[in-house]
């Protein structure tokens, strides 16, 4: 069983949720979100606000939080191989109420099938919100380019 390592990234000010589904070994290891450079997310969101890519975890924490951001994970502990979301098992949520209880969430995305899979099951039935799925950034997702993951993530700037 793997523990989520990673605390939720949001302030009072934080509008819109953004949830993967459990850190990549990556993340895990740099303790924080996205952490393998192959994953997209970070471009994606620098090109929707019209920002330079970030390269530090404190660049990274200003792109998210300046633009009333939160994000997080649905998963909080799972059995995984790797960070083959294919693999999870044993999967339990993340407590959004930490986040839910100190910002004014309006909407939440998911990045990709697994996060949404593992939302509705574990997450949606407590707090009784939808999330919308956003296609996966992950390089595994080589479908969309990055000008398509970017045109379709343009709906969190709304």
């Amino acid at each position: 069983m793997i523990i989520h390592p990673i605390p939720p990234l949001f302030d009072k000010n934080s509008k819109t949720l953004i949830l993967g589904s459990f850190p990549s070994v990556k993340s895990r290891e740099s303790s924080f979100f996205y952490g393998h450079k192959q994953n997209r997310f970070w471009q994606v969101i620098s090109k929707i606000f019209d920002e330079k890519t970030p390269v530090t975890i404190e660049e990274k924490k200003q792109l998210i939080l300046s633009n009333n951001l939160a994000l997080w994970d649905v998963i909080g502990s799972c059995d995984i191989d790797g960070s083959a979301d294919s693999s999870i098992k044993n999967a339990k949520a993340n407590d959004l109420t930490i986040i839910l209880n100190t910002a004014q969430i309006q909407r939440i995305f998911v990045n990709g099938k697994t996060a949404l899979k593992y939302y509705d099951k574990l997450i949606k039935p407590t707090i009784n919100r939808q999330a919308v799925l956003l296609p996966s950034t992950s390089p595994a997702n080589a479908v969309y380019s990055l000008e398509k993951l970017v045109e379709e993530w343009k709906i969190i700037k709304n």
